[in-house]
């Protein structure tokens, strides 16, 4: 599921600070009965359902004629905002699925039911039929800086005002033709735990899988989440992806071919950036592939993952309405031992900025079984920051490709040139006499040439040229970094040069 640029149903005037506690639009409209609620008795749920058959749950078939258009014209009602910021969104084409909503205070939890009073929708346009999600608005404004809508999906505005990339609860069977399921988080339950802070907590219902989840949310320079993942397996799962991300990469300055569009680049994201459990730091540009392609880093007890908008420039991208600039990144920080496992990206090719494209997340190393209980707690950070920059490793600030051999002369057949750009503190004061050098290794590939050397008028900026000649069934698999004798200066790149 791919939200559009910037999903927001517009309210109107008012503001959720002139009602009072979590229950005080609730008990405008309705005596909802209170019933206990505890982290553990939901967890017990989940239990309990994944000893049950599945059933998918239900759509409403008349959603369908509510596109995106039409859903902005029902308007959640700001006097029935919930728990000092929440606000619901109805059903539409794009989510037609009905959720349960309850507000939690003090270890109750009260049911917020369905009623299309809760909404106001433009006359002669469709009525409100089911809640699909929910989003927390920003304290005094009409801007929201989390949502939970679709299936497992959520996101937030990150430190920028600005949404982009989705996580969801878990990825099942991603990049296995055919088998990719969607489970549902099909119940809410939210609690205010600060003027800008909620604890959500999610039954997840699917397949192969159930779930609890319990995602404690803080609004703070930028946003930060703690996420306890509690996992029934109903059967077999041949890929668990734990701590999924979803986002969109277009093309950016190493796939210009691909700029149909008049915007210099155009991406939610344009790199996975790794933390291995060993602390080698590694970044895998993304790009717009031509076909499906998965790759699988190998790791034991990560340290951290994930996929981050590091170009910050406006001028590259010269959009001043979807702001690709702001978009957040997102890194996962796993709490506890993980073990061994795999963090994989899968790809596969768009030509328009509303598909999401680009998938990456946690894999074990031992495929799951009917009957498990898997328990993954990890951290959340939504933000323009960059977690996996650090003082002494200089990190890939720009890559590119084009045609091999030496400019000015006829290019080299069967082959594509690879030119990386790192940048950091460790850098300063080398030259072209300090030793220097290229460290690649290609699989699936022929290095042709390659060289290392300081950019010309640029303060410790160095640059790696290198020319790839792919095997016939490619991409080659490249892997570099600067050094110095035995000693890395710069995080690992990897990249993959396809043919042609």
């Amino acid at each position: 599921m791919r939200y559009p640029t910037r999903r927001e149903i517009v309210a109107t005037a008012g503001l959720a600070a002139l009602f009072g506690g979590p229950f005080a639009a609730m008990a405008r409209r309705t005596q909802s009965p209170a019933q206990p609620f505890s982290w553990e008795a939901l967890q017990e749920r989940a239990a309990t359902l994944a000893r049950q058959p599945y059933r998918a749950p239900e759509r409403v078939a008349a959603a369908a004629a509510i596109d995106y258009d039409a859903v902005g014209s029902i308007r959640y009602r700001p006097e029935e905002t919930l728990a000092g910021g929440i606000r619901l969104f109805p059903l539409g084409r794009y989510a037609p699925t009905p959720v349960k909503i309850h507000i939690v205070e003090n270890g109750q939890a009260r049911a917020v039911p369905f009623s299309r009073d809760l909404f106001q929708a433009v006359s002669g346009h469709a009525p409100p039929l089911g809640i699909a999600g929910f989003r927390a608005m920003e304290p005094g404004k009409e801007s929201d800086w989390m949502a939970f809508q679709g299936a497992s999906y959520f996101r937030t505005a990150g430190s920028q005002d600005q949404y982009g990339l989705s996580a969801r609860g878990i990825a099942i069977n991603t990049g296995i033709s055919g088998r990719e399921e969607f489970p549902d988080f099909t119940e809410f339950w939210i609690e205010r735990t600060g003027g800008d802070a909620y604890t959500v907590y999610a039954l997840m219902d699917g397949a192969s899988v159930t779930g609890a989840y319990r995602i404690a949310s803080r609004h703070q320079n930028g946003v930060q989440q703690d996420v306890s993942a509690v996992l029934h397996l109903r059967r077999d799962v041949e890929r668990l992806g734990i701590a999924p991300a979803t986002s969109m990469f277009w093309y950016g300055e190493g796939n210009r071919g691909a700029a149909v569009d008049w915007r210099p680049e155009i991406h939610d994201s344009d790199g996975l950036a790794l933390l291995t459990g060993r602390g080698e730091r590694i970044w895998r540009p993304l790009v717009n592939p031509p076909h499906e392609t998965l790759d699988s880093f190998a790791d034991e007890n990560p340290r951290g993952f994930g996929l981050l908008q590091r170009d910050r420039t406006f001028d590259h991208y010269q959009d001043d309405g979807a702001f690709y600039d702001r978009r957040p990144s997102l890194w996962v920080e796993p709490r506890g031992q993980w073990g061994r496992g795999n963090v994989v990206l899968f790809a596969f090719p768009t030509a328009a900025e509303t598909v999401d494209n680009i998938v990456s997340f946690w894999v074990p190393a031992e495929a799951p079984k009917a009957g498990q209980r898997l328990q993954f707690d990890y951290g959340l950070r939504w933000g323009s920051d960059d977690p996996t920059l650090a003082q002494a490793t200089a990190h890939v600030v720009d890559s590119w490709t084009g045609v091999a051999g030496r400019p000015g002369d006829a290019p080299t057949k069967g082959a594509r040139k690879l030119v990386v750009d790192f940048e950091g503190a460790g850098l300063a004061g080398l030259d072209r006499s300090s030793g220097v050098s290229a460290a690649i290794d290609v699989a699936r590939g022929k290095l042709i040439a390659s060289a290392a050397y300081p950019v010309v008028g640029q303060k410790n900026r160095w640059r790696i040229t290198a020319d790839i000649a792919p095997e016939a069934n490619g991409p080659a698999d490249v892997r570099l970094f600067l050094k110095r004798g035995d000693r890395a200066l710069s995080e690992t790149l990897l990249f993959p040069v396809f043919n042609g």
